[in-house]
Formats: structure tokens, C-alpha cells, sequence
């Protein structure tokens, strides 16, 4: 098995299989290189390194894109992890505390914002009522 195809079996497992079935089928000969080095390098290179886990990878990923007001990226970042698999699916409390430490060292204003992506997402998978 090449690079890309042991990144592409942790893309799946952290993002799911819908996901990253739309991505591709994006693909085109402007970002298909682009694509391929994702998923030869942060798909397999880090995601797939044993030390941290999903888990704390997708916490980090979290207040990453938080702290750079990635917002489509968190958004994505925070369905997959409401939606991946029980061993390293967050919890609504687990992404609030993700987003009240990053009030801290990335700002209030990214937090609010951060809140505010979360919370649409939360309702929109009836997680959260109001």
C-alpha cells in the first residue's frame, strides 16, 4: 500500500466517507495535485503518526482553525468529529471547551464566532434546542 492510500484510509475514518467522496469528486487537473499531496502528507504523514490519536488530533485541529479563523475548516472539522467513530468522537462539551480555551490565547471575537458556527451545526443535528 502507497502513501496515498494509507492516507486515504485515515481521511475516511476522521472525516467519513461522504465527505471525502465530495472531495474528490471535486478533484480536477487544477487541485489534483493538491489533493494528492493532502492525503499523501497530512492524511498519512501526521494523522496517521500513533503518538497522539484521533482524539487529541481533532482537538488540536479545532482551536488550529479557530486560532487561524478557518471557519469553513472548523465547520467541516466539526461535523466529522460529532460523526466519527465512538474512540474518537468529541461531545458538544468536549468542542465547548475547545472553543472557551481558544477565547483565551486566539481571541473572544474567534470564539464568538467559533460558538456560533458550532451552535448551527449542533442544532442543524438536533443537539442542541436553542
Amino acid at each position: 500500500m502507497n502513501d496515498h492510500d494509507k492516507g486515504m484510509i485515515n481521511r475516511r475514518r476522521v472525516l467519513g466517507d461522504a465527505w471525502v467522496d465530495r472531495s474528490i469528486a471535486k478533484s480536477n487537473a487544477f487541485n489534483g495535485e493538491f489533493q494528492d499531496l493532502i492525503t499523501r502528507y497530512a492524511w498519512n504523514e501526521v494523522w496517521g503518526r500513533p503518538a497522539l490519536g484521533d482524539k487529541t488530533r481533532r482537538l488540536m485541529v479545532l482551536s488550529t482553525m479557530i486560532a487561524l479563523k478557518a471557519y469553513e475548516e472548523f465547520a467541516m472539522h466539526v461535523r466529522a468529529a460529532l460523526d466519527g467513530p465512538p474512540e474518537s468522537r468529541l461531545t458538544p462539551d468536549d468542542i465547548k471547551e475547545v472553543i472557551l480555551q481558544a477565547a483565551i490565547y486566539c481571541g473572544v471575537p474567534a470564539a464568538n464566532h467559533a460558538f456560533s458556527v458550532a451552535g448551527d451545526i449542533l442544532r442543524e443535528k438536533g443537539l442542541l434546542t436553542a
